[in-house]
């Protein structure tokens, strides 16, 4: 299978990693035209779940090192499966939540504030895995820095997205995207380092007898989004947060060209997420996962420069998104540097 064997072609795939995360809510705007995101969701998960089984019997199964794909699967221990499967629950669970909130407040608001809550948290969700494997975590000193410049990074986008003028959405319900954000980012922290815990990450050549590589625990992630999604999604449709309910019978009457964009949003997301677990060894479960992280500052340029979703907003607003950018650059080069 394809492993990185360098720190960084580690930092390169990351940064790959951040651009993925921070792009497929792009897929949502698309859609979100004529498409209720309930339903776009649903092309999503589907895509995860295909892409996830391409990169296994691919990238995942050719070469001459660590386990090809289904010798791998077949040798995973109940507790690694587990693992992962709680972990895709809780994604999930998390990002349905992101979801409705990017619907409502849109992408620099939701991106920002939950999925930069997640760095937060997540990042010492897996250093503490990272530290029980015996692998190097990185400098602690480095990694808290950026971490504080990226939360000093989401106030400045939490009080912007408070002055910003009038984008056809009231206030109640910008309040409800900003609160579901929150609460997106603080179930999202938790995700990973389940995932994590399933893989040998001291050696992804040879993994310890029970542990999982990067592509098995990426398709058995999927696999529990795509379960769980049919009593989360199903709940959203008949109780959604905005708007009346929908129902799958809608979803069918969808053309192939707005499913097909759901998907590639899933691809996307997938991709990214791969390569998170892929550049975890070299790079360490903390790094990776916290330069993926970054995505936030990429969701924020789209929905600023290409979506518009802060048109008509004072000029100190703007100023205050200067100052969230550079303030997300700097601790993502903190981060860096703690390798």
């Amino acid at each position: 299978m394809f492993i990185v064997n360098s720190y960084s072609l580690a930092v390169i795939l990351c940064f790959v990693i951040m651009l993925c995360w921070g792009s497929w809510g792009n897929t949502q705007k698309l859609a979100a035209k004529s498409w209720r995101y309930e339903l776009f969701y649903w092309d999503y998960v589907i895509g995860m779940v295909l892409f996830s089984l391409l990169l296994a019997f691919t990238l995942g199964s050719i070469g001459s090192e660590g386990r090809p794909f289904l010798q791998d699967i077949a040798q995973a221990s109940s507790s690694a499966v587990w693992s992962i499967v709680i972990g895709g629950v809780i994604f999930n669970a998390s990002n349905i939540l992101l979801s409705a909130s990017t619907s409502i407040a849109g992408m620099s608001v939701a991106f920002p504030l939950g999925v930069g809550l997640a760095l937060v948290l997540g990042v010492f969700n897996n250093y503490r895995v990272a530290l029980q494997q015996g692998t190097d975590p990185g400098n602690v000193t480095l990694l808290a820095l950026g971490v504080a410049l990226v939360v000093a990074a989401i106030v400045c986008n939490g009080v912007a997205s408070a002055q910003k003028g009038d984008s056809g959405i009231s206030k109640k319900d910008q309040r409800k995207g900003i609160i579901l954000a929150f609460l997106a980012g603080l179930i999202m922290s938790f995700f990973s380092s389940f995932v994590m815990r399933a893989m040998d990450l001291t050696n992804f050549a040879a993994p310890a007898e029970g542990k999982v590589t990067p592509y098995t625990a990426t398709v058995i992630f999927t696999l529990a989004v795509l379960a769980s999604n049919f009593i989360f999604n199903t709940i959203v449709m008949k109780k959604p947060f905005v708007g009346e309910p929908v129902s799958y019978s809608q979803y069918f009457k969808g053309n192939a060209k707005t499913h097909l964009v759901g998907m590639l949003g899933g691809a996307i997301w997938c991709l990214g997420t791969a390569l998170s677990y892929i550049t975890a060894e070299k790079a360490g479960a903390a790094i990776s996962y916290a330069l993926g992280q970054g995505a936030p500052m990429v969701a924020a340029i789209w929905g600023v420069f290409i979506w518009k979703e802060f048109k008509g907003a004072p000029k100190k607003v703007y100023g205050l998104l200067a100052v969230m950018f550079v303030l997300f650059v700097a601790g993502l080069g903190c981060i860096v540097a703690a390798r």
